[in-house]
């Protein structure tokens, strides 16, 4: 092991990595935001560390402009972090007067169906991941309340039943007279009145990145004879909403920008109208996409509309603009994306996010980003630029410098993946609800014929995809590899891998990787070279040494899932670590190990000392974890003449049915020794950020 170090170290301030939790560890009491927070299982907990960086985020638009005595958004940055998972503990800390980041960390059912919690100024209410739902009810700020971050947040299902409900105003946001408001990257549906209501002189308030869908009177803005608010909206899909898209009543500046208004086809909702520029409101709006809508554009004589760089697409009806309205850069800087890239980059970009960032603002940190990043389209059907995987991997230019996304629609990508070395800064991401609806997957094994007749695949051949170019993300997807075990038992080995990466810096957040035998090769471009991994919010499924190989891997908040084997046995190991001397291996912290197999079958791991070398020093720790029964009670086992207990294995704190006391078989760390082997220590510098 590493040598001791102070305990105080462990105590140090840790970067803090935003990322998200699959529901089975939502349940185990496990939070969701970063490895600076601990697993909790009281309904509230504080933490006196720094204060992350999505905790400090500052808003864009118009509610970072200096006013009425507040100077910009930020929330409630200098509080308290606190996390809640019930409403008595949600409404304590949002009606409280001091400030307060709020962590939403699994899904809250309001009671009675329809409340509205009546938020306080200096307030950061933040959905954990992607687990922070509000189900039945919504939020309120009144008169005078301020500085207000509402964000990652699902809110939904407080319909009830009526589609122009008169009777039920139960809205997901509902502001009175509030200013320095910021709601941003929620996916707000299904709700009885509005989804965003801002009324009766409510100002200097910024909407962007949220999905809103699946309603009639969706975000309303006005309902004063005043001319008053000032309000930027801007990179929102609204998507199966009526009418309010929005209505913009008495607005002294509406600054509308980079928005998708999509009309769906086949759906029971219908568009009335888009967006709507009433009484004495100014509108500027540019480089929206406007998609099948209904009266995409509509005015009343006394407003004003200046329209720049919009798209249209299968429309009808008004589509007006008329008189002079106001120039948004004198109140604040932007960057438009190109209206023609709108849908895709909202599609994928939009709602909550298992990442939310790590800059002073998320929202313009994440424009920046997808105006300097290119997006590929894929899609089987012919709707995107490219009909499979590797062809848009193929079009990313050589030694390219920026992030190229290659946006995948659902389906089956029946296919292998090469991203050459000389590619880097490419992300696959999955368009649709879940990470199943994208699935790429192949059947090669070790031993399979290649089909140009040279031979036959080695393990590493054999992988659905490979990533050999540095970072590296996927998001949003499952990667498979379907080998059929049974039905090839004249080969001699079965390793058939789903996704093998031979670089540094790879970002794998919120996917499944699963196979049976070799399932996640984590290697590097070469036995001197350092290959740092991190895998979060994901699922990674098999049953033989299926994660495997010589990188410096993390496996993080993740679900480790046990299969039997192809004629119903249970028998596995969950790693096998090939690490070089002096580097760090396989590192498996916050997760939970289990699946439908038999009891103390499955061994943690063993050194795989490849192709015989001795000087290979393989490393698993798994620490933080819950282990099912399916854990053996001696967890480790040696592998082809080489002794585990020669290398590097050893847990930490872990629980479950699987876990177990010290022994000279089951070797645990001291707090010193832990205290070197936390996430940060396995990333080295290195904060893996979405993009």
């Amino acid at each position: 092991m590493s040598e001791h170090r102070s305990t105080a170290r462990h105590r140090r301030s840790k970067t803090f990595l935003a990322v998200g939790l699959p529901l089975a560890l939502t349940t185990a009491g496990v939070l969701a935001y970063g490895t600076g927070f601990v697993p909790q299982r009281a309904s509230a907990a504080t933490t006196a560390a720094a204060a992350p960086a999505w905790a400090t985020a500052v808003a864009d638009g118009f509610a970072s402009v200096d006013a009425l005595g507040q100077n910009g958004t930020y929330g409630g940055r200098d509080g308290r972090t606190v996390t809640v998972r019930t409403q008595a503990d949600l409404e304590k800390y949002a009606t409280a007067a001091e400030p307060y980041v709020i962590v939403v960390a699994g899904t809250i059912t309001m009671n009675p169906v329809g409340k509205e919690i009546k938020v306080a100024s200096d307030k950061t209410i933040v959905g954990s991941g992607t687990s922070g739902h509000i189900v039945g009810g919504g939020f309120f700020l009144g008169q005078g309340v301020h500085n207000v971050i509402i964000r990652n947040l699902t809110i939904r299902d407080a319909y009830q039943g009526v589609w122009n409900d008169k009777e039920h105003d139960f809205d997901a946001v509902q502001m009175d007279g509030a200013h320095h408001v910021w709601i941003d990257h929620n996916d707000l549906r299904n709700m009885a009145d509005g989804l965003i209501d801002v009324r009766k002189d409510s100002t200097y308030v910024t909407v962007s990145w949220n999905r809103l869908s699946q309603n009639n009177k969706t975000f309303g803005i006005g309902w004063t004879e005043n001319v008053t608010t000032d309000i930027t909206i801007h990179h929102n899909w609204f998507r199966e909403t009526e009418q309010r898209n929005p209505s913009t009543d008495n607005a002294a500046h509406a600054h509308l920008y980079n928005n998708f208004l999509e009309d769906v086809a086949g759906t029971s909702i219908n568009s009335s109208y888009g967006n709507y520029s009433r009484g004495g409101t100014r509108m500027v709006l540019e480089n929206s996409y406007f998609q099948g809508m209904r009266n995409p554009v509509i005015k009343d004589a006394t407003a004003t509309i200046v329209q720049r760089g919009n798209v249209f697409s299968g429309t009808s009806g008004r589509n007006e603009s008329g008189g002079t309205a106001f120039d948004p850069k004198a109140y604040y800087s932007y960057t438009l994306d190109s209206a023609a890239n709108v849908p895709s980059l909202l599609k994928s970009g939009t709602g909550p996010r298992s990442t939310i960032g790590t800059t002073a603002s998320a929202a313009a940190e994440a424009s920046t980003k997808a105006a300097a990043a290119t997006t590929l389209t894929v899609a089987q059907d012919g709707t995107g630029q490219y009909r499979t995987v590797q062809a848009a991997v193929n079009a990313v230019p050589a030694n390219n410098s920026s992030r190229v996304v290659v946006s995948i629609k659902p389906g089956t990508y029946r296919e292998t993946v090469k991203v050459p070395s000389n590619k880097p800064h490419v992300t696959f991401q999955g368009t649709g609800g879940s990470r199943k609806d994208t699935v790429i997957v192949y059947n090669n094994a070790s031993g399979t014929k290649k089909p140009d007749g040279s031979g036959t695949y080695g393990t590493s051949g054999s992988a659905t995809v490979a990533v050999e170019a540095d970072d590296f993300q996927a998001r949003n997807l499952t990667i498979s590899n379907d080998f059929d075990e049974g039905a090839n038992q004249s080969l001699s080995g079965h390793q058939a891998v789903a996704l093998r990466t031979a670089a540094d810096k790879v970002f794998l957040d919120g996917v499944i990787v699963e196979g049976d035998q070799d399932t996640l090769l984590l290697d590097t471009a070469a036995k001197d070279r350092l290959g740092r991994v991190y895998v979060t919010n994901s699922y990674v499924v098999g049953n033989v040494d299926f994660i495997f190989g010589r990188a410096t891997a993390v496996i993080d908040r993740s679900v480790i899932t046990l299969k039997k084997r192809w004629d119903g046995t249970s028998a596995g190991y969950v790693t096998a670590p090939s690490t070089a001397a002096n580097r760090k291996g396989i590192l498996i912290a916050n997760s939970t190990v289990n699946g439908a197999v038999s009891d103390r079958t499955f061994y943690l791991g063993r050194p795989w000392h490849a192709g015989g070398d001795a000087s290979l020093d393989p490393q698993t720790t798994v620490r933080n974890t819950s282990l099912s029964a399916a854990i053996r009670t001696t967890p480790w086992t040696d592998m082809s003449g080489f002794s585990w207990k020669d290398d590097r294995f050893a847990e930490y704190k872990n629980t479950g049915a699987g876990s177990g006391s010290v022994s000279s078989n089951r070797p645990h760390l001291t707090d010193a020794q832990a205290a070197d082997q936390e996430v940060v220590d396995w990333l080295a510098g290195w904060t893996p950020t979405a993009s």
